[in-house]
């Protein structure tokens, strides 16, 4: 072990200083992620192993105090390292001391295979940055890519494709990037993935406010790394893309527009790269009298910035993940509240979810070297494939119909006792709220304030149905009426409709949205269809991370894989790529069979992720790793390179 004697290289800085700031993080900051960094700084493995007896997965009953002795040695050890050098060594980290790491500060088995996506998602080593790269394909710049939408997954292609040499332009159809930061922004609106790992790999922000970012601390993330990136000059805001017609002659796609003036123009790509996402098309219940109502009916996802709800009557339809957010934020402030609930939906507490991160622990991660990745890691694994177990079915399992697995049962066993310690006076709540379906197979709410506005005295929790809208208020099928001042809907997207209104017409004359209807979308990876060549449709039929948060991921991923898709193109001195029938029924088929393992196809799931058969056409099967191994690039032989 090699020990420093002066400042070190991890993060081109000098030793910290013996600061109240240093001695503040360290008191503050999470200690397992001290742990993790003090352990991949020094190689200190005893120390490592000294935890090991203490540290739980998330959300396991099974809490063990860490010895304040043991926290407190840890903290002097880390200390010492970072203002005098001691304990540091420079030699390079064994990945398999890697993956002790891991396993230790998760609290379960986290396998070898994990080790490269850490590095690359985490933050470990920087993400691709192709203009580094010597032997790039030379006729990027003759090569137009069209990116459909600016938020996240449009954001990210932009940033790559720029790095990657290829001449893009990016059509938005608001004034702004963000996509889904930027729409939403009803009262609550927040993000159900922890803020440190909900953004870009290469962009960790060290400063969130809290450690689940509210809706206008992501759009402040996403507004940031749009100045410092640059990507404004290539957004073409205001404008809408409304019909995508391929030619084959040519290998182009034209591109009609329709600009902020109303006028139409059609531009030529040689690709695009359709990033809209699913969940930017709302839907309004279909309840009769709807239209009668005689004051504003607004949808979450469409908040009107001058709403007043002060002292009114509100009634709020649907109870999903935007409601709870929507009604834990209003109820303190409106008169009455009545919420009419059509699905149940399991609540699991998360302790952080409302807490402000402590200035120690900001000061931590922005100083810190290798902090804010093993706290990123964290955040990943205990919110993401950490939690995988949970959706896949146990054939063996016999314990009872609402589990498929032992592990599911426990995190259900685990979501009840949290609802009755919270509604120990109120069984009929209890009653109204607990679901019959397993836990996870539905998208899961996270408390921030659900729990706490059911159980005012001007709110109530109505799940008798709704027979119509009245044009003073809603009839319940049990008679009552509510008479209301504002309705509010939160009632979800068009999420089926994968192509929404976009007429996107390919070889031959196919047209995607007559192809895929009105809710059977198949494509290759979430990504490709036969016949629509040069054609990239992100976040597409079954690429959802639907066993809990990754979506970044998945959209970092998929650029990854299109920008070596265009590669192919531009290396092979052709004019477009295509994916094979072959590859993409074979995908599709091993998606199918899968999916047969999987928690979303329990006879009691039925959720958006679902068809109206019961095809499970949103959800990833598989873990967010396979996603990430998947998408290094095009296999041999899946495509076709037309010349």
């Amino acid at each position: 072990m090699t020990v420093a004697t002066a400042p070190y290289n991890i993060t081109s800085a000098p030793l910290l200083p013996d600061s109240s700031e240093l001695q503040s993080a360290l008191q503050q900051a999470n200690i397992h992620t001290v742990l993790a960094a003090y352990v991949h700084l020094s190689h200190d493995s005893a120390t490592l192993e000294q935890f090991a007896p203490f540290i739980r997965p998330a959300f396991s009953p099974d809490v063990v105090e860490i010895p304040e002795a043991l926290i407190a040695d840890l903290r002097a050890k880390m200390h010492k390292l970072l203002t005098t050098g001691v304990g540091y060594t420079d030699e390079p980290i064994e990945s398999a001391l890697l993956q002790r790491i891991m396993t230790v500060t998760a609290g379960e088995d986290v396998s070898h295979e994990f080790v490269p996506l850490v590095f690359d998602q985490c933050g470990f080593k920087p993400w691709i940055d192709r203009s580094a790269q010597a032997t790039r394909p030379q006729n990027g710049k003759d090569f137009k890519v069209l990116v459909i939408g600016a938020g996240m997954t449009g954001m990210a292609a932009a940033i790559k494709l720029g790095e990657a040499g290829y001449d893009y332009v990016v059509i938005e159809k608001n004034a702004e990037v963000g996509g889904t930061w930027y729409e939403n922004r009803y009262p609550g609106v927040g993000v159900d993935t922890p803020s440190h790992f909900y953004s870009f790999s290469w962009e960790i922000w060290t400063q969130w406010q809290h450690y689940h970012p509210q809706g206008a601390d992501m759009q402040h993330y996403m507004l940031e790394v749009a100045d410092k990136s640059g990507i404004r000059e290539n957004i073409r805001f205001n404008s809408k893309v409304e019909r995508l017609v391929y030619d084959e002659a040519n290998a182009t796609w034209a591109v009609t527009i329709r600009k902020a003036d109303g006028q139409t123009e059609v531009i030529t790509a040689n690709a695009v790269i359709n990033g809209h996402g699913p969940v930017n098309r709302y839907k309004f219940p279909d309840i009769e009298g709807l239209n009668s109502f005689n004051g504003p009916v607004v949808h979450t996802a469409d908040w009107p910035r001058d709403l007043d709800l002060k002292g009114k009557r509100v009634a709020v339809i649907g109870t999903g993940a935007s409601s709870a957010q929507l009604v834990g934020a209003i109820a303190p402030q409106v008169g009455a509240l009545a919420v009419y609930q059509r699905s149940k939906h399991w609540t699991l507490f998360n302790p952080e979810i409302a807490n402000e991160v402590e200035e120690g622990m900001k000061w931590a991660l922005e100083n810190i070297p290798h902090f804010k990745q093993w706290f990123r890691f964290r955040v990943y694994w205990s919110a993401a494939d950490g939690l995988f177990a949970n959706v896949v079915m146990d054939p063996a399992y016999a314990g009872n119909d609402l589990a498929v697995s032992a592990h599911n049962d426990a995190i259900r066993q685990y979501a009840l006792m949290y609802m009755h310690q919270r509604f120990a006076d109120r069984p009929d709540l209890i009653a109204k709220l607990t679901p019959d379906f397993p836990i996870f197979s539905k998208r899961i709410i996270l408390d921030n304030g659900w729990y706490d506005a059911l159980l005012r005295p001007n709110v109530e929790l109505i799940d008798q149905g709704i027979a119509r809208i009245l044009p003073n208020g809603i009839e319940a099928k049990d008679g009552s009426v509510f008479e209301a001042d504002v309705i509010i809907c939160a009632t979800g997207f068009a999420v089926a409709k994968m192509t929404g209104d976009l007429q996107i017409i390919g070889r031959n004359g196919k047209n995607l949205g007559e192809l895929w209807g009105e809710e059977d979308a198949r494509s290759y990876l979430g990504m490709c269809i036969p016949d629509f060549p040069n054609y990239f449709h992100t976040v597409g039929p079954n690429s959802a991370p639907n066993h809990a948060a990754g979506q970044n991921l998945i959209s970092e991923c998929q650029v990854n894989w299109i920008i070596e898709a265009l590669d192919r193109i531009n290396e092979g001195d052709a004019k477009s790529f295509e994916v094979t029938e072959k590859a993409f029924w074979d995908w599709n088929e091993e998606v199918d069979e899968r999916m047969k393992q999987m928690i979303w196809s329990h006879p009691k799931a039925n959720s958006y992720y679902n068809n109206s058969k019961g095809r499970v056409f949103l959800s990833w099967p598989w873990r967010l790793v396979d996603f990430f191994n998947a998408t290094r690039g095009p296999k041999d032989g899946s495509y076709i390179l037309h010349k």
